[in-house]
């Protein structure tokens, strides 16, 4: 048993001494999940305020000023143009300066002086459809609130004691994320996504480095078991992974004020299986690419596209389609996405995410034995 111990601490130690002599290793580790981390965050925003919008007032009247003004003072619309005619709404959007355009046409005031419904028009750039969606939906909740106003201005001119009639208040509340800020709900995933990357792509090459450097084949006929030459190398990946992903929760919690309210217990465990898993993978690429250059490109295909697309980091796995959605269960990303959010967003523990936690602890078993029986085939 010392023995082992010894020959795997020294495969270890060399696997360390490789690292530390190839300064781009370490800066692919370490530096670059922190550098993808600033991009994606800053760059990813589902937050959509200050839309450029276009008005037009055809009517020209303190109602439709009153009206317009209204949509003016709201943070989700930012006016860049204040028209005469449709004209420069079709104008604007050609030109993309503007995601939004608001017309009041002539008669307006007049309407509302009868009592009757007075149109006010909405137009939406369908380019873009999370702004076009939520463009929508806020004018028309505004348009709604201004009809509700000018009713009941309407009903206290005519004498109505709105005092007595009854209503509905609606009264809502966010739980987990009350400001509804999407850095909160992207970066506990996007951190997920950066280590699954690197940790597979880096592992990935390190057996066809070997083999390629011509020192695998004599690793093979020195005394060392394969289980031991294997948990040598794996060892110092381990490592680096773990550091990477305490750097990158640094750098979420300190700079982007990303909370952390669940238990930091099951997020270590957690995020050590789930490197395990990461681990395993780049090593059954490893063991089956014939160059660096195929293992660096396999383990990029592996690791980015279920990465960002079958673990829920940006689009719910339930919208997808269900053939996706059963293959979604073959990456790990899938299971962890879902812990790190609930112990940074929901201050969830053990009690709650376990059936995630002990997935990824078979996943990790199962496909560390994989790789293990892949590279052993691969030695003989």
């Amino acid at each position: 048993m010392v023995g082992a111990i010894r020959r795997i601490i020294a495969i270890a130690r060399k696997e360390f001494i490789h690292i530390r002599r190839d300064p781009r290793i370490l800066m692919s580790v370490l530096l670059m999940p922190v550098i993808q981390l600033l991009l994606f965050a800053y760059a990813i925003s589902f937050d959509v305020d200050q839309v450029p919008t276009v008005m037009v007032d055809q009517d020209r009247t303190p109602a439709s000023r009153e009206a317009l003004a209204s949509f003016e003072h709201s943070a989700f619309f930012e006016v860049v143009e204040n028209a005469d005619s449709t004209v420069a709404i079709d104008d604007a959007f050609d030109r993309s300066d503007a995601r939004i355009g608001v017309v009041i046409p002539p008669g307006f005031s007049a309407d509302l002086a009868r009592g009757q419904s007075a149109p006010l028009a909405v137009y939406v750039d369908g380019s873009e459809p999370n702004s076009a969606q939520l463009g929508q939906a806020y004018a028309t909740a505004l348009a709604q609130t201004l009809d509700r106003e000018v009713r009941v201005d309407w009903l206290s001119r005519s004498g109505v004691d709105i005092s007595s009639l009854g209503g509905i208040e609606v009264v809502s509340r966010t739980w987990y994320n009350p400001e509804r800020r999407s850095a909160d709900f992207l970066i506990p995933g996007l951190m997920i996504v950066i280590v699954m990357i690197v940790t597979i792509q880096q592992t990935a090459v390190t057996l066809v480095r070997e083999r390629e450097q011509g020192t695998f084949e004599q690793l093979t006929v020195s005394p060392l078991r394969r289980g031991e030459l294997m948990v040598g190398k794996v060892t110092p990946w381990v490592v680096l992974g773990m550091t990477s992903m305490l750097v990158i929760t640094l750098v979420g919690i300190i700079v982007f004020g990303v909370p952390l309210r669940g238990d930091l217990l099951t997020f270590v465990i957690s995020s050590f299986l789930f490197v395990l898993c990461c681990l395993a993978i780049g090593l059954v690429l490893s063991s089956r690419a014939t160059s660096t250059e195929v293992a660096n490109m396999a383990g990029l295909i592996i690791s980015f596209l279920p990465g960002f697309m079958l673990s829920g980091f940006v689009f719910p796995l339930n919208s997808i389609p269900v053939v996706l959605q059963w293959v979604s269960y073959i990456f790990p990303g899938r299971y962890m996405v879902v812990i790190a959010r609930s112990v940074f967003l929901k201050g969830a523990g053990f009690n709650v995410l376990w059936p995630q936690v002990m997935t990824l602890a078979a996943y990790a078993f199962i496909s560390l034995t994989i790789a293990s029986l892949l590279f052993a085939r691969r030695s003989d």
